[in-house]
């Protein structure tokens, strides 16, 4: 039974920074923009994240920092496919490439570096309760965060007046021009938070998931969590439970492995991967049911008229 309660823990904490690159991409989708450089902007906010916590012994400056330095990266991609007009998806294939060859040039000398672990928090009552208090109640902050980020999430975009701007942009972004709605702005500024959520998700990964600095280690958990968005119809609690499914999926090789399992662990590394074509190949034969619930304007060109 313990067994089981560390493995839901170890599901939840790596479907954690899923779960907030895939809120981040969410909101940006939403807003009518397609945002391919999450892997990039995570490595880049992995790395800064790790360097302030280094210096400074401070996590939540470290997450600070794996935000701004998100927010930077995806203001510059909305500088140049809102105002400069490049296509969103060549933008952002290049951003992440180029924030995965400069982690790595900055990182050369942190390669390898330990971080000291960062304790979780212990609830009172609930963490002691057998299985469920290490399976739900022993984790850091961040993992209670992200799940009260979706649910934060949800009210904005369909209980708020601003959420509901954020979702008309998306869906028509002429008419909310029309309307006198400052559409290239708003996008910038879901782009920005956007940015910030998966610069966080970063961050996380290097101080508090590893933690430690190695190159490339999103091991492609940028992707993943744009088919997650996908996978999850643009819903923020089927984000949430999308990210911790494929948490689960992840920490399964290391189960296996602990069993004694005679798998080769290179196709136990495939697992997350191919669970996420899987997905997309069954999710790809409805597309009617895609169409239905993606925003109208995802990935296309808008130029404001005088």
């Amino acid at each position: 039974m313990h067994e089981y309660a560390l493995l839901l823990a170890s599901a939840l904490s790596a479907g954690t920074p899923l779960a907030l690159a895939s809120l981040g991409l969410l909101i940006n989708e939403k807003s009518g923009v397609v945002n391919l450089g999450a892997e990039g902007m995570m490595l880049m906010a992995a790395i800064a994240g790790f360097a302030v916590a280094v210096a400074t012994g401070n996590q939540w400056l470290a997450f600070g920092a794996g935000a701004v330095v998100g927010s930077v990266l995806a203001a510059s991609i909305g500088v140049l496919v809102l105002w400069l007009g490049t296509n969103q998806y060549a933008t952002g294939l290049a951003m992440s490439l180029f924030g995965a060859g400069l982690s790595a040039f900055l990182g050369m000398n942190d390669v390898g570096r330990n971080l000291a672990p960062f304790g979780h928090i212990h609830i009172p009552w609930l963490s002691d309760l057998p299985f469920f208090g290490a399976a739900l109640f022993s984790h850091h902050l961040m993992v209670y965060v992200a799940m009260l980020l979706a649910w934060g999430i949800h009210l904005f975009l369909h209980r708020t007046r601003a959420g509901l701007v954020l979702r008309a942009v998306g869906e028509s972004p002429e008419s909310a021009h029309a309307l006198g709605y400052p559409v290239r702005r708003i996008r910038l500024a879901a782009l920005m938070v956007g940015g910030a959520l998966c610069g966080i998700a970063g961050a996380y990964l290097s101080v508090i998931y590893t933690p430690m600095w190695v190159q490339g280690m999103t091991a492609g958990r940028g992707w993943i969590a744009l088919a997650l968005t996908t996978f999850a119809t643009w819903r923020p609690a089927r984000v949430l439970l999308g990210a911790y499914l494929f948490g689960g999926v992840t920490m399964l090789q290391f189960y296996f492995q602990g069993r004694g399992v005679q798998v080769p662990s290179q196709l136990l590394s495939m697992l997350p991967y191919l669970a996420t074509i899987v997905v997309l190949a069954l999710i790809s034969r409805n597309p009617t049911w895609i169409r239905i619930n993606m925003p109208a304007s995802l990935g296309k060109v808008f130029r404001p008229t005088a």
